[in-house]
């Protein structure tokens, strides 16, 4: 399945949606969600599922715990799978020919332990698997998974120019003068950059969002600010958070408008509540924020693992 062809898919899910044609709507519209029980992930996982004649979403969590945390806040059995996204059969077994997005909000999730005893802070560890296993090997395997043609949005982080970004430092130590562990940034870095081959090698469609920091507060209530290669420059804003509800809606958006969001890396802020105009023409949004030679961002800064 071409890029062409996903858009014509699109555009015959729209007709359907207009028509109530159930032929049309049967042909692409089933969503893949993964990390669906944490919180990015459930915030896009619960927005699809409220959306049933648009999309038919199938969230993929971690363990029976997280499946059953969703089953019991309400959302059907059917539509939960449990899969270990390290494990490179159990996620090419979830995704068929019928699968038009791929939504990988999967992260390896730091935890803070005892102090360290010079600094006072707390050392931050992984203990559900490090950024090489989640970040690296999971969504390689996401990835690879996703035949020709799917559109495969995914959910990373600002930071990815600056190798000595902080969040690269929880979980890293070094032993004989060589690092180990941490580097979350630079293993996203190389995944996205690894997504990025497959557009011309496997026929993949790509979004990635840059979010800066993620925050708990109600989304579709202010202006979302679109930039690249984490310059703070964009936007007229010095804010450097997002709301995780907004991320969701851009990832949804990303889906619903694959001609505006294919083939785009780009950078994601919100201006703070009641500053500058809230957000709700998503097929403009890009170009009107990105003009010029700055489309995407630039993966020739910064450093990989």
């Amino acid at each position: 399945m071409t890029k062409n062809t996903l858009t014509t898919s699109f555009w015959l899910l729209l007709f359907a949606t207009m028509t109530g044609s159930n032929e049309a709507l049967a042909l692409a519209k089933k969503v893949i969600v993964t990390g669906a029980g944490g919180q990015t992930g459930q915030s896009l996982f619960r927005k699809l599922l409220a959306l049933p004649d648009e999309f038919e979403p199938l969230g993929l969590v971690r363990s029976e715990a997280s499946k059953a945390a969703l089953v019991e806040s309400g959302i059907s059995e059917s539509n939960i799978a449990v899969v270990d996204v390290t494990n490179r059969d159990a996620v090419a077994s979830v995704v068929g020919d019928d699968t038009v997005a791929f939504c990988i909000c999967t992260s390896a999730k730091p935890i803070p332990g005892e102090l360290d005893p010079d600094t006072g802070r707390p050392i931050f560890s992984f203990p559900n698997g490090g950024p090489d296993l989640v970040d690296w090997e999971g969504q390689k395997n996401q990835i690879d998974a996703c035949p020709s043609g799917v559109h495969v949005i995914l959910c990373s982080t600002m930071g990815g120019t600056d190798p000595n970004h902080p969040l690269n430092n929880l979980g890293r130590t070094i032993v004989d003068e060589k690092e180990i562990g941490g580097n979350i940034v630079k293993w996203k870095r190389k995944s996205e950059m690894y997504l990025m081959s497959k557009e011309k090698s496997d026929g993949l469609i790509y979004t990635i969002v840059h979010p800066g920091g993620l925050i708990n507060e109600k989304g579709g209530q202010r202006e979302l600010t679109i930039g690249v290669d984490d310059d703070l420059s964009y936007g007229d804003t010095e804010s450097r958070t997002v709301p995780r509800e907004d991320v969701a809606q851009i990832m949804l958006e990303s889906i619903r408008h694959p001609n505006v969001y294919g083939g785009r890396s780009f950078d994601l802020r919100a201006k703070p509540v009641g500053e500058g105009t809230v957000t709700t023409n998503f097929e403009t949004l890009l170009d009107a924020c990105l003009t010029g030679d700055k489309k995407n961002c630039d993966y020739s800064l910064g450093v990989t693992m």
